[in-house]
């Protein structure tokens, strides 16, 4: 038997990268066209109206407005009342 231990590798020594999910803008502040609202793994949050959903389920605000979660759902209240609802509102 070896008293002393050989030089074989390791099978520990590797870590992945932290991937920073969660919510970015809570409900209140203001966000800009195309600012990420949340980064998520699946739907935890759907998006309501004036948000766009990523294929990674990343939700985006499409307009300037304030953030409003609802439930389960994030919306933006858009800064400009002129804004046109959209033809696809949730």
């Amino acid at each position: 038997m070896a008293h002393k231990k050989g030089q074989g590798s390791t099978q520990n020594g590797r870590d992945s990268n932290a991937q920073f999910r969660g919510i970015k803008l809570f409900g209140g502040q203001l966000a800009q066209a195309g600012s990420v609202l949340v980064s998520q793994c699946g739907t935890k949050w759907k998006a309501g109206y004036l948000v766009h959903q990523g294929r990674d389920y990343t939700l985006t605000a499409l307009v300037e407005g304030k953030v409003r979660f609802r439930g389960r759902s994030v919306d933006i209240i858009p800064a400009d009342p002129s804004t046109p609802r959209m033809a696809i509102d949730r």
